[in-house]
């Protein structure tokens, strides 16, 4: 079975692709007789008007041309099913992290743990590097800093869940590319576990060819 690479309405190849896609974008509308093809054993693009294995594919012909449509990109509906699920999965692991991280930004500011106490608990550190470094550990996750950290952790986490709102409704592209990069932060997600694979998995889906083009 020859193989066809198609320039789309976009003046983007696409393919190669089999003979059933081509009938299959043929039956879509995303391609028409006048959609340039070449096979794999052509040197030179053709209209697909040309290809007698397609003839039984083509749409009629109208006394109006055809209006404009893109290339063979992803249908708008078949991109929304491409984002649903790691928007769904990176909506549940940003609203879980801002959850964490609220409480640990109240539990900072109004329930703070006694850094000398934890340190008092702790088995003793005979290396004076070690134990100067654990110190500093203590009182950088007990002090101000914690404060800090957590507020931004929180802060984050609400910027991934809009941009992920935004991603399932096929909204602001930018914003929701930003979103699944934001996802893979260790400071957004304390369980890594969650934000790393949906982040990455988002990031794939997003850069997929058209995707983009059927966000507002």
């Amino acid at each position: 079975m020859a193989d066809y690479t198609i320039i789309g309405g976009d003046k983007k190849e696409y393919g190669p692709v089999t003979s059933e896609e081509v009938r299959q974008w043929l039956a879509e509308g995303r391609l028409d007789s006048q959609s340039l093809v070449r096979s794999e054993n052509d040197t030179e693009w053709r209209p697909l008007s040309t290809f007698p294995e397609f003839a039984a594919a083509l749409p009629p012909r109208s006394p109006t041309p055809p209006a404009l449509h893109p290339g063979p990109g992803p249908l708008p509906e078949v991109s929304l099913e491409a984002v649903r699920v790691p928007a769904i999965c990176l909506i549940v692991a940003a609203a879980l992290n801002a959850f964490v991280a609220l409480w640990s930004t109240v539990k900072a500011l109004f329930f703070p743990e006694d850094a000398d106490k934890i340190l008092a608990q702790m088995p003793a550190i005979d290396d004076p590097q070690a134990k100067q470094l654990v110190t500093s550990m203590v009182h950088w996750m007990t002090g101000p800093s914690a404060v800090a950290f957590n507020g931004l952790a929180l802060i984050l986490s609400l910027v991934v869940l809009a941009g992920s709102i935004r991603m399932l409704a096929l909204r602001s592209y930018e914003f929701a590319f930003l979103a699944a990069i934001l996802a893979m932060l260790p400071c957004v997600t304390p369980c890594c576990l969650l934000g790393l694979p949906f982040g990455i998995w988002a990031v794939i889906v997003l850069r997929k060819p058209g995707v983009k083009d059927h966000f507002n």
